[in-house]
């Protein structure tokens, strides 16, 4: 078994990664933004593509900020139209990518997106240091914009 420089295993690191991915999961589903800031990291590489006509899409750079995305999003959509699901979910050291799908209805607009998506999470000393998002901004963009 390959052994990091730390003195850990590999294997360690990935399941410390999946542990910490799963609690930051648990959080979000559960709304629980206290939790998510103990679990990102006092600076994170945040990255979703920048989008001016969706009000919870801006720059992040800390751990209170990337948390506050979650809910900034709760407000500006109807919660019970909101769904997501991961179908894919890969490890690799302090690597995690998520894939799945997204769905939900702008609160303002009464308008729907949907679209599959893509995250990047890294995991450094049991806290989320990078968080990338990929997802169909287009789609979301257009449920944003008033008719």
């Amino acid at each position: 078994m390959p052994v990091t420089s730390a003195g850990t295993t590999a294997s360690s690191v990935a399941e410390t990664t999946r542990q910490v991915v799963q609690e930051f999961l648990a959080a979000r589903i559960a709304g629980d933004v206290e939790r998510l800031v103990t679990l990102f990291a006092d600076d994170v590489d945040w990255l979703l593509a920048e989008n001016p006509v969706v009000p919870w899409i801006r720059p992040r750079s800390t751990g209170a900020e990337c948390a506050a995305q979650f809910t900034e999003l709760a407000a500006h959509t109807v919660a019970e139209d909101t769904r997501a699901s991961v179908d894919t979910f890969l490890v690799d050291g302090t690597d995690a990518v998520l894939m799945g799908y997204v769905s939900g209805t702008v609160r303002a607009t009464g308008k729907s997106f949907e679209g599959p998506f893509a995250l990047r999470l890294t995991v450094e000393e049991g806290r989320i240091t990078r968080h990338h998002l990929y997802e169909n901004s287009v789609s979301i963009a257009e449920a944003c914009t008033p008719s």
